[in-house]
């Protein structure tokens, strides 16, 4: 341990002359503690909202999805879709098409998206674990059966437990039509089950590929291709080997790329919460300020004799920024520490609930290493810098002089 550190230790945890100093020098760091603590815990909090929704939306959307580059349709011939499913990574794909249709259920109205799927799109998704009455089923026998978002099934008062009653569905007519001709097209369906997932979500309606696309007069188009790679996979090198086979004809995106603005906003409003946060440790670092500047007209005494016997300036000034360090250290160990005790009590027992409507009763948390280090690298350069002007002063006092 070098001597500015062992002499600032010394100054720290030693009895002052006046108490003042020691309320003070407590006050400076029960405040960065608690700066410290709230830094986490929101970074913590922003990242339980990140973790809660990327999992929602998870439910719904697939690890990879292809769309057209031009248009909404495109075409993926037998021998393409096969070398995509040979590829070591790829577990399941889905051929899905989707369009936005009106809906009528017992003299109600509304406009939806409805989405065709395989039978392979519950196993890319977990679309399956979201539903909250009925079942997951898009055929029955001869009738086409439908999963209703829960916005639909609220807005169109969907009964699942009534077989009989079908919801009718209406689809624009692409080519134009007389003047006395009908614009939709009209085919049935029946409610089979209603799943919640997010706001986004709740508005689709899931059926057959088969059903919309006879309502679309569509052979083979599809809307997307939806592919679950293998945990383990390189995701990267399996998007470029499928952009290889399919060409420049269509996009490919990750889970990430797939809900990009929504993620940004989110990350932007978390970093923007972290920097007006740590504007307030600026006025913590005012108590710091002044916590070390009593210490130095304390230890003016003390500095002088240091420099009578040979201390140079920046070793008096280095010994209070070790002060100012140590300061921040404590509060920040003192800060971590009750952030990690409160975060384990609002993971077990959520004692900040969130009011009803939301898919959770309290608010997620989950605390990251990386976070630690952003914090602790803030608290300490806003403790160095309050510890600046001290050291400066401390540095100014002349040398103790004995007269002869």
């Amino acid at each position: 341990m070098n001597l500015p550190i062992r002499v600032a230790r010394r100054y720290l945890f030693s009895k002052k002359s006046t108490n003042a100093i020691n309320i003070i020098s407590g006050i400076s760091i029960f405040g960065l503690s608690i700066g410290t603590a709230a830094l986490i815990l929101v970074l913590s909090v922003f990242n339980g909202f990140e973790d809660l929704i990327t999992g929602l939306f998870s439910n719904f959307n697939p690890d990879v999805k292809i769309q057209p580059a031009e248009g909404k349709t495109f075409t993926v011939d037998s021998t393409q879709f096969a070398q995509i499913k040979n590829l070591d990574a790829v577990l399941a794909v889905s051929k899905t098409l989707e369009e936005v249709a009106i809906f009528e259920y017992k003299g109600t109205q509304d406009i939806g998206m409805l989405k065709g799927v395989d039978n392979y799109f519950n196993e890319v998704t977990q679309i399956d674990s979201t539903l909250r009455d009925g079942e997951y089923l898009l055929q029955d026998s001869e009738r086409a059966m439908a999963v209703f978002g829960a916005e639909m099934y609220n807005k169109l008062s969907i009964n699942v437990d009534d077989p009989f009653s079908a919801v009718t569905v209406y689809m624009a007519k692409r080519k134009k039509v007389g003047p006395l001709g009908n614009p939709f097209y009209k085919k049935y369906m029946y409610p089979a089950g209603v799943f919640s997932i997010q706001q986004d979500f709740n508005t689709y309606i899931l059926t057959s590929l088969s059903f919309v696309q006879d309502l679309l007069q569509f052979k083979d188009e599809i809307s997307y291709l939806e592919i679950k790679l293998d945990k383990n996979a390189d995701q990267a090198a399996s998007i470029a080997a499928i952009q290889n086979i399919l060409g420049d004809q269509v996009i490919i995106k990750n889970r990430f790329q797939q809900d990009e603005a929504f993620l940004k906003l989110m990350n932007i409003e978390k970093w923007m919460s972290f920097a007006i946060l740590s504007l307030t440790l600026l006025l913590v670092a005012f108590n710091l300020v002044g916590s070390l500047w009593m210490i130095v007209m304390e230890k003016k005494k003390d500095i002088a004799i240091l420099q009578s016997m040979g201390a140079d300036k920046p070793l008096i000034r280095n010994i209070f920024l070790s002060e100012g360090l140590l300061m921040c250290l404590l509060g920040i160990a003192i800060g971590f520490l009750l952030a990690i005790i409160l975060y384990v009590v609002q993971k077990n027992f959520g004692i900040v609930p969130i009011p009803d409507g939301f898919v959770i009763n309290s608010y997620p948390i989950s605390m990251r290493f990386f976070d630690f280090l952003v914090v602790a690298i803030t608290v300490i350069t806003i403790g160095l810098l309050a510890s600046f002007p001290p050291a400066w002063r401390a540095q100014r006092i002349s040398a103790m002089v004995r007269e002869q």
